[in-house]
């Protein structure tokens, strides 16, 4: 029967369909003046921003179709980005999210004011959720913390996953020349003696040279082929004589600049940080600009790129005078802007543009382009491992790294315990204490302050993803609760539901100290009869499918309907919520005091689950006699789960492996088969030694 139902939840589940996308009509509120919503792009979800005047400005587009990562709920965070020509955020809109932190818990503002934080940066700068540690948050880093939302961090950074997937989705197709990543930058450490023949020998300093005959080839049988007497008259002289130099690290450009021009470059890096210095010296015809260049700009005669991306060039605007022995001619520092992509440790390529001139009278012009390729060795540069770039699940880990190595050796010494000496530790005097003292661990760090509150929510979402063949990275947002879903997974084989039931569910733990809270207050315990309890015993799983055929039938309802879960409001949210839930919680609280853990007998769907899953149990692990059942009956009268059935045999399914079965069976005062056989055993020792012949 579980197993049909399991299989059920499955189905209904891989039919569950994602909402519909936003229309051009229902975008344009979000778009403020004095930009305007423009046109779909052809076969993308990617509509333009334009201007007054009708021309492109940016772009705006919903993070779910390009990057459908699924949150906690198993259906993705959408969102709403706008996203300026430059690749800066001009807003980022929240317009659907089931995360039931921020359903229920916290509310939705706390999840707005996070998004604020993305207006105006560059989607170029290395951003991170967290706060910075060490000396990572110094003026030199160019990393960009973003403040996440206490309770929520898992969510947060299933959202902001989403907006950098989809966003650098867009920029890749639309804004070519953006590189995302934390740049290599000069070493300025890195000290070497080098002169001009030093650089040439290294290709540090790399030569280049185009002749007149190679330009003229170009040109032939064009327009401009006879345009340029001097190439047909001297075929092998230069017609581009360059040299590139990347005078970006100290050591280099202290070898070929004049100690004035060094001066000048150090302060100007000082007011440009980012910036890398180029340094060209051009000595033959080509000259590198053109009689029209304005300083301070892009000169129209040279180009660069990188991996396939164009990169930014402008003049440095800076009075070049070289080293006496460096060769002589027309010289200028170019830069280019590492956030905007360029890399000075990778090789890039420059492109130079040649002109011809047809005729008098408005001339026709004619172009050619030869390039050359460059690179300077990495030694010279330091290339950060950022943060940023780290896999989103790592950067979790090391988040709650604290918070795991204490649950990962809580569990260490938990989990031996309970396989190799589950009878030494029922039959201690002090057990009871100790359990009692293990799920005040479980509910205060567990629950209060790790917030590992396992939910249904998290399966559902988990198996509606593996249906529809979606990735489950989204796991890994939240390591503390993976961790304890694992050891529940282990539990499985090994127990049944009775580990993370038992011993790992901080509501259980709650609902148990209810219990003993109410019997030393005196208060009268109630149980139902047998039949009952049983029948009661399957509405948690009617629950359970409830909630599957809502989350396929009426996913807009989800959201309040697994609020049949407590959780929220007692745990994660410490019972600050709007008062029908509080008072939901605490009459589940109240109950427990007289009825024993009545919500997770009969209501909970996450029991309803665990159970299901607790058929890949592998072993009964309790041990019984024959005697058991008949005659003995004390074991299932003191079960308070009712998890024994009058046979004496064990209901794995509805057992929390309290171990107080384990404590009778194994002790010669509780146990009835023991007991008689002591008896017996005292009465024939007593009968031999009456019928010994007294001595002397």
């Amino acid at each position: 029967m579980r197993a049909l139902l399991f299989w059920l939840i499955t189905i209904c589940l891989s039919v569950a369909a994602r909402a519909d996308l936003l229309s051009p009509a229902q975008i344009e509120p979000f778009v403020k003046p004095p930009l305007l919503l423009g046109e779909k792009f052809d076969s993308s979800e990617v509509y333009r921003l334009v201007d007054v005047y009708g021309a492109e400005a940016g772009y705006v587009f919903e993070t779910e179709p390009l990057a459908p990562l699924p949150g906690f709920s198993g259906a993705p965070i959408n969102l709403l980005v706008q996203l300026d020509r430059a690749g800066n955020f001009i807003d980022v809109d929240l317009i659907e999210q089931n995360e039931p932190i921020f359903v229920s818990g916290l509310g939705v503002a706390p999840f707005k004011a996070f998004l604020e934080q993305y207006k105006g940066l560059n989607i170029a700068s290395p951003m991170v959720v967290g706060t910075p540690y060490g000396n990572s948050g110094s003026e030199s880093s160019s990393l960009v913390y973003l403040d996440g939302v206490t309770k929520a961090t898992a969510s947060v950074r299933i959202a902001h996953e989403s907006i950098l997937a989809a966003t650098l989705a867009v920029a890749r197709d639309k804004m070519q020349g953006l590189k995302i990543g934390q740049p290599s930058r000069p070493d300025p450490e890195h000290q070497e003696d080098l002169d001009w023949v030093a650089l040439v020998n290294l290709g540090i300093a790399s030569h280049h040279v185009v002749t007149n005959e190679q330009v003229q080839a170009a040109f032939s049988e064009t327009l401009w082929a006879d345009d340029d007497p001097l190439a047909k008259a001297e075929p092998d002289a230069h017609y581009i004589d360059l040299w590139i130099i990347d005078i970006g690290p100290r050591s280099i450009a202290a070898a070929v600049l004049s100690p004035q021009t060094l001066q000048e470059l150090g302060d100007f890096l000082t007011l440009s940080p980012h910036d890398e210095p180029l340094l060209l010296i051009e000595t033959a015809r080509h000259g590198l600009v053109d009689e029209d260049f304005v300083r301070n700009t892009a000169p129209d005669l040279l180009t660069a790129q990188q991996g396939g991306l164009p990169v930014a060039l402008r003049d440095a605007d800076l009075f070049v005078e070289l080293a006496p022995e460096l060769p002589q001619g027309a010289a200028m520092i170019l830069r280019a802007d590492r956030r905007l992509g360029f890399d000075p440790a990778s090789e890039w390529i420059l492109s130079l543009k040649v002109l011809r001139e047809h005729g008098s009278f408005r001339p026709v012009i004619g172009s050619a382009e030869f390039t050359a390729q460059h690179s300077t060795p990495g030694r010279f540069f330091i290339t950060p491992q950022s943060p940023g770039n780290k896999p989103a699940w790592r950067a979790a880990l090391e988040h709650r790294l604290p918070d795991v190595l204490v649950l990962l050796l809580f569990l260490a010494v938990l989990l031996p315990i309970l396989l190799f000496r589950q009878s030494w530790l029922a039959g201690l005097r002090l057990f009871t204490p100790i359990r009692l003292g293990v799920l005040a661990f479980v509910l205060g760090f567990i629950g209060w302050w790790g917030q590992g509150q396992l939910s249904i929510v998290t399966p559902l979402a988990t198996l509606h993803t593996i249906t529809t063949g979606g990735s489950l990275t989204f796991l890994a947002y939240d390591p503390f609760s993976l961790v304890i879903w694992l050891a529940a997974l282990l539990g499985f084989f090994l127990w049944g539901r009775g580990l993370f039931c038992g011993w790992l569910c901080p509501f259980g733990a709650f609902q148990e100290f209810a219990h003993h809270l109410g019997r030393r207050l005196g208060l009268r315990q109630w149980n139902l009869p047998d039949q009952w309890d049983k029948r009661m015993k399957w509405l948690k799983h009617a629950m359970l499918l409830g909630l599957v055929l809502v989350a396929v039938l009426a996913p807009d309802q989800i959201d309040t309907a697994v609020e049949i879960e407590p959780f929220k409001t007692a745990i994660t949210s410490y019972f600050l919520r709007e008062w029908t839930y509080t008072a939901y919680a605490v009459s589940l609280v109240l109950i427990g005091m007289i009825s024993f853990k009545s919500f997770c007998r009969y209501l909970c769907p996450l029991g309803a689950l665990m159970a299901i899953a607790g058929l890949l149990r592998l072993r009964n692990w309790i041990p019984r006699r024959p005697e058991c059942g008949s005659p003995c009956q004390l074991c299932r009268v003191r079960c308070q789960y009712g998890a024994i059935r009058p046979s004496g045999k064990i209901d794995f399914d509805e057992c929390f492996q309290c171990l107080d079965c384990v404590t009778i069976h194994d002790t010669t005062k509780l146990c009835v088969p023991l007991v008689l056989k002591a008896r017996g055993n005292t009465r024939i020792r007593s009968a031999l030694e009456t019928s010994q012949p007294r001595q002397g």
